[in-house]
């Protein structure tokens, strides 16, 4: 009888079985004992299940937070171990991004670390702006 409520059960069976006189001060002050097991019985059951609900979802925020910081942050831990250069299993490094010229259809590769989104950046070729600015872009019409 591990269960709080089985257990406040099973005395409140014993007492009705010595027959307990309700009439009593005694026998008063055993019912209202009982009454108040019951009820702080329930009232942890109660405590346990919101507890396991907030354990349930601070978890699942953790996982969010987990999740959210591979994509900001980047996976710096390697899976298997195998690519310490930060190259992918074809060869590839995952912090270089290739960008052809919208102008001229010149290829360049940028660095995403270093990358700075402020910066106009000039095709090598044509020296054209590489990123445009589109209407609507920082209030613009």
């Amino acid at each position: 009888m591990s269960n709080l409520s089985d257990r406040v059960s099973y005395l409140k069976g014993l007492a009705e079985g010595l027959k307990l006189d309700t009439g009593t001060n005694e026998g008063k002050l055993i019912e209202k004992i009982l009454e108040l097991l019951a009820d702080m019985s329930k009232e942890l059951e109660s405590l346990r299940e919101d507890q396991d609900d907030l354990s349930s979802y601070v978890e699942a925020i953790d996982n969010d937070l987990g999740d959210l910081e591979d994509v900001v942050l980047g996976d710096e831990d390697d899976e298997d171990g195998d690519f310490e250069d930060g190259g992918d299993e074809d060869g590839e490094d995952d912090n270089l991004v290739e960008y052809t010229c919208p102008h001229c259809g010149e290829e360049m590769t940028f660095e995403v670390d270093s990358f700075d989104f402020d910066e106009d950046y000039l095709c090598p070729n044509c020296h054209q702006p590489l990123f445009p600015e589109t209407p609507g872009e920082d209030g613009e019409e």
